[in-house]
């Protein structure tokens, strides 16, 4: 059988179940299609703990608006198979492939100018993060494709005012088992925090550097003795710090 280059690239394209952060909202109200954030401009993982790449994803676009927000906020990180949403009608793996299972997590990193500052050299504090229940067995990217790719959770009360890179972090583990195969998804959105916290963490992390290729929660068999990704009904950490609490 002859299959024509288009074919071909829309094969190719069909088996890459992978997603991209493209929407921000708060408190119900969406932002925008890429407003606000520096995206990938495809939807490939990082699987190099150590890139540069780690830190909001490979290079792509960089919006020039800053998001206003409050302490407080609920806020809404939206993930499609591809930037615009579904790849085609029916798209089983939009937001994310099924079988992508993991935790997500949201950092947080102080800068000057949220629409300028360097990306690099930043330190980073997370605030958030939806593992694994062990009770029913669902991971957090299982909310996340329950909530039609949403994820949402609250900037913390306590945050102090300023400008921030807000990272949002999708960590499937499928094909972890092997050193190098965990997938990393990653955009950043640049926000501007009003209120009256004055929280300033005396602890960060930098990114890379924050994981390791051989952490327990990155180099991991999820699959039990029934082959379901139950994890055998252990309990996981994801990797990284802990939240911050208020």
């Amino acid at each position: 059988m002859k299959f024509s280059l288009v074919s071909l690239l829309a094969y190719g394209l069909s088996v890459e179940a992978h997603s991209i952060f493209q929407r921000v909202s708060v408190n119900g109200q969406d932002q925008g299609l890429l407003t606000g954030l520096r995206a990938p401009s495809n939807n490939n993982p990082v699987q190099d703990v150590n890139s540069q790449n780690m830190i909001c994803g490979q290079s792509g676009s960089k919006s020039q608006t800053v998001i206003n927000v409050k302490a407080g906020d609920r806020i809404g990180s939206l993930w499609q198979h591809v930037i615009g949403g579904a790849q085609f009608s029916g798209d089983p793996d939009n937001p994310i492939a099924h079988s992508h299972k993991g935790p997500v997590m949201a950092y947080l990193a102080k800068v000057d100018n949220a629409a300028s500052a360097s990306q690099t050299g930043l330190k980073w504090f997370k605030i958030w993060q939806d593992g694994f229940d062990t009770s029913s067995k669902t991971w957090g990217v299982d909310n996340l494709i329950k909530n039609n790719g949403w994820v949402y959770f609250h900037l913390p009360q306590c945050l102090a005012p300023g400008q921030y890179l807000l990272r949002v972090e999708v960590l499937a583990l499928h094909s972890a088992y092997q050193q190098g195969q965990a997938q990393f998804y990653q955009s950043c959105a640049q926000i501007n925090v009003s209120g009256s916290g004055s929280f300033s963490p005396s602890q960060t992390v930098s990114i890379p550097g924050v994981y390791s290729a051989t952490d327990p929660s990155i180099l991991i068999n999820i699959y039990g003795s029934t082959g379901q990704p139950d994890n055998g009904g252990k309990a996981y950490n994801p990797p990284g710090p802990a939240p911050i609490s208020c």
